[in-house]
């Protein structure tokens, strides 16, 4: 007998069919012009091509049933708890989600209404509106950090810490070794002379001038790229910021020394605030989050709002979520793969992967073997929305960068979002 069962494969068809990933406006409005449309249809088709999902939290829950109404109004969607209408005033979580029309539909409506939707209309307005390219001025220079990732070369002026320990402890060697990172294409050096490694102390004021102020007074002046100062303390920030950096990054945000953010904002340079649970003699024993991304971004928003009341500029706070600082390897995980959420936050993101132990406890390798781990988290973590990358190996990192920079559209002309 013979057997009439058809093999069933790939339908045959006469289409191609493609399902597209449209990230924003710009690229939207370049496949509407490969495409062949006109300005006109184009200005109309483009907000209707990129959807957005964005979380409220803290709202009232009358304000929560107008959202929704509003929303559903214009053909939009927003997900509440169940039996909202039953909370009688009390805050809850909203998803709004919808097209880039829709919002711009919603905004003005929000606008007209109470319960603090005037606010929210505001903030929905800052978050999803273009405002233009982004720069960050450091040294006198202006860096565009739409047309590339920053590299931060580290400097570790230190006898322990967890990667390059004792290796230029010597100010000689410490210098020689900036130099060769800005050789090998660093942006920023970063210098530092405390180690913040899992299980250390802090050390005196004078212990950490003496290792860091020789060197920046001979390195600062060598070199043609902007140097940050990695310090908690404002005395050691007051003296590099004489000697001519461009930068202070604190691991503290500011929380150690109450004389920090207005240093920073009397000096008018940047600052870097990252999060960190605990200190670093105790970060590392079971540091436990609800929610590490929304408790993450709360400690950051909180920090850069102290920042501002204390004089500092806002285009001068750029933020860290403090990969491996008081997080499991989950933690960690859970940061990288959720980094583009905190563009929220309005600031350029610096992220520091750079040889640490989640690294090594993915791959079971010994700091000196994670470079491809390192090189990995840098790729991804350009592609989420990194702005400055804080690495040890420079060349290989700049490399990695460059083509990651690339294949992201980073630098190429690109039409902007029409507000």
């Amino acid at each position: 007998m013979t057997d009439r069962t058809e093999k069933v494969g790939p339908s045959k068809s006469r289409y191609r069919v493609r399902l597209l990933g449209v990230r924003d406006e710009g690229e939207a409005r370049r496949l509407l012009k490969e495409l062949g449309c006109t300005e006109q249809g184009r200005r109309i088709m483009v907000p209707k091509m990129v959807h957005r999902v964005v979380r409220v939290d803290h709202l009232d829950s009358r304000a929560a049933n107008i959202l929704k109404q509003d929303m559903l109004s214009i053909g939009g969607e927003v997900s509440l708890p169940r039996d909202v209408f039953d909370y009688g005033g009390r805050t809850v979580s909203a998803i709004i989600s919808g097209t880039m029309a829709h919002f711009r539909e919603l905004i003005p409506k929000l606008k007209m209404q109470p319960f603090g939707l005037k606010d929210l209309a505001r903030e929905l307005e800052s978050l999803l509106l273009d405002k233009g390219r982004r720069v960050l001025r450091l040294g006198g220079r202006e860096y565009d950090l739409d047309e590339r990732t920053l590299v931060m070369g580290i400097v570790n002026v230190t006898p322990d810490s967890f990667s390059d320990g004792g290796k230029y402890f010597q100010p000689e060697r410490a210098v020689e070794h900036g130099l060769r990172l800005v050789e090998e294409g660093a942006d920023i050096l970063d210098v530092g002379g405390e180690s913040t490694r899992p299980g250390s102390d802090f050390i005196p004021l004078e212990e950490e001038l003496r290792r860091v102020i020789p060197v920046l007074e001979r390195l600062v002046g060598q070199v043609s790229v902007p140097v940050s100062v990695d310090t908690t303390k404002a005395e050691v920030a007051r003296r590099a910021l004489d000697l001519g950096c461009a930068m202070v990054n604190d691991i503290s945000a500011g929380r150690l020394d109450p004389g920090m953010l207005p240093l920073v904002a009397s000096r008018g340079v940047p600052i870097c605030l990252m999060h960190m649970k605990g200190m670093p003699k105790d970060m590392q024993l079971d540091p436990r989050y609800d929610d590490v991304v929304g408790e993450v971004m709360d400690f950051l928003r909180e920090r850069a709002e102290a920042a501002v009341e204390a004089g500092v500029k806002r285009e001068n706070i750029v933020v860290d979520p403090g990969i491996g600082f008081g997080k499991t390897l989950q933690h960690n995980l859970e940061l990288l793969r959720r980094l583009e959420e905190f563009k929220s936050l309005g600031s350029p993101i610096l992220l520091g992967t750079s040889r640490k132990s989640f690294i090594g406890m993915i791959l079971d390798l010994p700091v000196e073997e994670r470079l491809e781990g390192t090189a990995a988290s840098v790729a991804l973590g350009i592609a989420a929305g990194a702005d400055i990358v804080r690495v040890h190996d420079v060349r290989e990192m700049v490399r990695v960068a460059r083509v990651a920079d690339a294949i992201c559209g980073k630098g190429a002309p690109g039409e902007r979002i029409e507000s």
